[in-house]
């Protein structure tokens, strides 16, 4: 138990140093960012009408002639008593601002994330299973295929064909319109987000797919597997009972490493499908170079990142005991 205790808490720092090394990188890109704030959200007619006294006052909000460094100390002080700041765009706390748009992201991602990883798990071990046969060669074709198109170019297909011509999903938003917050329900949030998360999931089956052929093949080609089927046992009792289960341990870590294509991937569906969640409010505050929303999502989005990336490391011990043991060892080094 101490020893688990320990690897959780060198985890946990690790975690909080990348936490902090994203968050200044953050603030220095875009500090450096060309992007005047006055102009991009004033605009240069309003901006020459206005007072000396009234630009003064607006520098003053958008912090515009305050010190970078003062402002990212300022932040980060903020930031570990819990405070992420007020949006600039927005004029709400960072914290509820994030908290609206994670709603609509969180069941986008979740669906996109689970779909990708079943169907890229299936297709891997089918093509794995039959390489270099005809199911081998149509999911690589169409994995190589995914894999080369862009997610936004797959999402203007899918809402062109299933929204427009088709007119089976709506075209954009994640409620539908006129209905009260009150009154939406789980299935019409469903249904909105069936096809940005279909987007999602078809580009991220690719990489998990490929992945998870080529160790396949590796374990169908080992000493045991010939074994097995030299002891009489069927293809599918040997892919049972020793494919899955040498399969877990590089299936967790696929998995979970697709959070982080599948939250990069969302930013550019969110904007084709008008899906108010976190990606299009990164691109809002992005645009509008509201420093304290962009950090906000920042931190968060890495943080659901670096979260994944924790878990699997906690389930490795449950799939594989070999990684209890190399846990144990490293205890008793320390």
């Amino acid at each position: 138990m101490k020893r688990a205790l320990l690897f959780c808490l060198k985890k946990l720092t690790r975690m909080l140093l990348l936490l902090l090394a994203v968050s200044a990188v953050t603030f220095t890109l875009v500090s450096l960012s060309p992007i005047d704030p006055l102009q991009a959200n004033v605009g240069q007619a309003a901006l020459g009408a206005m007072s000396g006294e009234q630009r003064e006052r607006l520098e003053a909000y958008w912090g515009v002639n305050e010190p970078p460094v003062r402002r990212y100390l300022n932040w980060l002080g903020d930031a570990l008593r819990g405070e992420l700041g007020t949006s600039l765009l927005y004029r709400r706390p960072v914290t509820e601002v994030i908290g609206e748009k994670l709603q609509s992201s969180l069941l986008l991602l979740a669906v996109s994330w689970l779909l990708s990883g079943l169907l890229g798990l299936l297709l891997g071990v089918i093509a794995g299973a039959n390489a270099g046969g005809w199911p081998d060669k149509l999911i690589r074709g169409y994995c190589l295929t995914i894999a080369s198109t862009p997610v936004f170019w797959l999402a203007l297909l899918l809402l062109l064909i299933f929204a427009v011509w088709l007119g089976l999903f709506p075209v954009a938003l994640s409620v539908p319109i006129g209905v009260a917050a009150e009154q939406v329900t789980l299935g019409d949030r469903l249904y909105h987000a069936v096809l940005p998360a279909l987007a999602l999931s078809i580009t991220g089956v690719s990489n998990i797919a490929l992945h998870t052929r080529q160790k396949m093949e590796e374990i169908m080609e080992s000493d045991y597997m010939l074994f097995a089927r030299a002891r009489g046992e069927s293809r599918w009792r040997r892919i049972r009972r020793h494919g899955l289960r040498n399969l877990l341990l590089p299936a967790v870590t696929l998995q979970f490493a697709s959070i982080s294509e599948i939250i990069g991937g969302s930013v550019m569906v969110e904007q084709v499908f008008s899906y108010p969640g976190l990606g299009q409010a990164a691109v809002t505050a992005g645009l509008g170079s509201d420093v304290p929303l962009l950090m906000g999502i920042t931190v968060v989005t890495a943080a659901l990142v670096f979260a994944g990336n924790f878990l699997a490391d906690l389930l490795y011990g449950v799939v594989d005991p070999r990684m209890r043991r190399a846990w144990r060892r490293e205890g008793r080094r320390d």
